[in-house]
């Protein structure tokens, strides 16, 4: 099968990655083939290999973008909140899901895939996922400082937090009993009563 008319390199590398990504949340990483992925862009299998050594590589860059992106799209929603750790804890929880509901495949793989990286590769995505925790971690042990927040397991209750979060991805749909912005508040009473708020 030849490349699609019109396609450039950089148009294929994103189809590429745009197809592995749909296809490794619907089908599972390991029932995928690079074939598979060829054959929905609509390249040669051997054209894969002109953009990523081989099935593990796309699915750690995957990955890898995935939390890079995230950080960097945090720290930018961090510089507008003032240092108040009530306030950030706020802002994390709505920004968490908010960013997280646009992109439930990229979610679903960050944590459904793990078992399938190699170990150099799990070291660099679990390197980056702690980053993230720990960015919530800060928040609760500064608030906890202050006396804001009830003395909890700092390590432990951003992971609870994180959990419980991040299975809003599982079962929200737009169009539903409760629009994006009710699961937000709903969501972040829970974690407030959590760290021992009103």
């Amino acid at each position: 099968m030849a490349r699609k008319t019109g396609s450039d390199g950089q148009k294929t590398a994103r189809d590429i990655r745009s197809a592995a990504l749909r296809l490794f949340a619907e089908k599972g990483y390991a029932a995928v083939s690079m074939r598979e992925i060829a054959r929905d862009v609509g390249v040669q299998a051997g054209a894969l290999y002109l953009y990523t050594p081989d099935k593990q590589s796309l699915l750690a860059d995957l990955m890898i973008s995935h939390l890079q992106d995230l950080m960097a799209a945090w720290k930018t929603e961090l510089a507008r909140v003032e240092a108040d750790p009530v306030a950030r804890l706020d802002c994390f929880v709505r920004f968490h899901i908010r960013y997280h509901l646009q992109r439930i495949d990229e979610v679903f793989i960050a944590y459904m895939e793990l078992r399938n990286l190699v170990p150099e590769n799990f070291t660099r995505v679990e390197t980056l996922r702690r980053s993230y925790e720990r960015e919530l971690e800060n928040i609760l042990a500064a608030g906890q400082s202050l006396g804001q927040f009830k003395s909890t397991d700092t390590r432990i209750t951003p992971l609870a937090i994180i959990a419980m979060l991040n299975g809003v991805m599982t079962w929200f749909r737009d169009g539903g009993r409760l629009s994006r912005s009710d699961i937000e508040t709903l969501y972040l009473g829970h974690v407030r009563r959590l760290v021992g708020l009103a």
